[in-house]
C-alpha cells in the first residue's frame, strides 16, 4: 500500500508540472527576445528561457524518481496551482521549505519566489542540490504553546492591532515578524503559501506569527488585486482559529482538504480591524 501511495502522489506531482509545460501560458510559449538566428534561418530564443525550459525538464525529472510522498493531495496541489499559473510570472512567499519546494519555483522560473524557512539543518538537507532556490531562515518568537495566550497579547496590545499593524521594526506585537530581510518588507506578495513553520508540538514555533504577517502584508498592499493566501493543515485548532481571526471567512474563496485559499483585498480603510 506504501509503495502505491508513493508512486501515485509522485505521479500527481509529475502530471502538474507536464501540466503547467503543455499549458497555453503566454510566458511559457512566447519568447519574450530573439537571442539569434540558427542556419535554418528559425529564430533562437535567449538564454533565460532555455534555462528555464531546462529547470521544468529537471523538476520533472526530479519528482518522476522521487521516493518521497508529497506534503499535499493533489487536489489541494491543484489550487495552488491554478493561482499561480494565472499569475506567474508573480512574487511567491512560502513559508516552510519542503518537497514540493523545487515544484512551485519551476513553475514560477520567472518571477520571486523566495522561502521562509526555521530549521537550517532542514534548510541544507533540502537546497543541497537545489541552488537555485531562494530561502531565508527565520528565528521565530513564539511557540505553539502561547497560540492561546497570544490571542490575549494581540487582544491588548495597540501595536498589534489591524489599525497599526506593521512588521519591519515592530517589537511589542509578539506576532509580528519584525527579523525578516528587508526584502519581504519591500516586495508587495502576490501568493503567500503558509505550509510552515512546525506547528505540530508544544515547542515548535507554530504558524500563528506567519498568519498574522501575512495577513498584514495583505492589508499594506498598494498595488492592484488582492493577495492570494494559501494556508495547508486547516485541520488543526490553531491553524484554524488564527485564519478565520486575521484572514478572515468573509475572504475565503476555496478550500479542499487540509487547505485554504483566501483572496485579502487591500485595506480601505485602515482603521478597520482585519475582519
Amino acid at each position: 500500500m506504501l509503495k502505491l501511495a508513493i508512486i501515485g502522489l509522485t505521479c500527481t506531482t509529475l502530471l502538474i508540472l507536464i501540466l503547467f509545460r503543455m499549458s497555453n501560458d503566454p510566458t511559457l510559449c512566447e519568447p519574450s527576445e530573439v537571442s539569434g538566428i540558427l542556419p535554418n534561418g528559425n529564430s533562437t530564443v535567449n538564454d533565460d528561457t532555455i534555462m528555464s525550459e531546462h529547470l521544468q525538464v529537471d523538476a520533472i525529472l526530479h519528482y518522476a524518481t522521487s521516493r518521497v510522498i508529497p506534503q499535499q493531495t493533489m487536489d489541494e496541489i491543484k489550487i495552488s496551482f491554478n493561482i499561480l499559473k494565472s499569475l506567474t510570472p508573480c512574487n511567491l512567499l512560502v513559508f516552510g521549505l519542503g518537497h514540493d519546494s523545487f515544484m512551485w519555483s519551476s513553475i514560477n522560473l520567472r518571477g520571486t519566489t523566495l522561502f521562509l524557512e526555521e530549521d537550517p539543518k532542514w534548510s541544507r538537507a533540502i537546497l543541497k542540490d537545489l541552488s537555485f532556490i531562494r530561502s531565508n531562515t527565520v528565528r521565530y518568537r513564539t511557540t505553539l504553546y502561547e497560540a492561546e495566550k497570544l490571542i490575549e497579547h494581540y487582544n491588548k496590545e495597540p501595536d498589534c492591532w489591524a489599525r497599526k499593524s506593521i512588521l519591519r521594526g515592530n517589537s511589542k506585537c509578539k506576532l509580528a515578524l519584525n527579523m525578516l530581510s528587508n526584502e519581504v518588507y519591500d516586495k508587495e506578495w502576490d501568493i503567500i503559501m503558509i505550509d510552515g513553520p512546525k506547528g505540530y508540538f508544544d515547542q515548535a514555533p507554530g504558524r500563528m506569527s506567519a498568519i498574522y504577517s501575512a495577513a498584514v502584508m495583505a492589508r499594506n498592499r498598494k498595488g492592484p488585486g488582492v493577495t492570494h493566501v494559501v494556508m495547508h493543515d486547516v485541520d488543526r485548532d490553531v491553524e484554524k482559529v488564527y485564519a478565520e481571526l486575521f484572514l478572515c471567512r468573509k475572504n475565503l474563496v476555496d478550500g479542499v482538504g487540509k487547505l485554504w485559499h483566501f483572496e485579502i483585498p487591500p485595506a480601505s480603510d485602515v482603521n478597520t480591524d482585519f475582519c
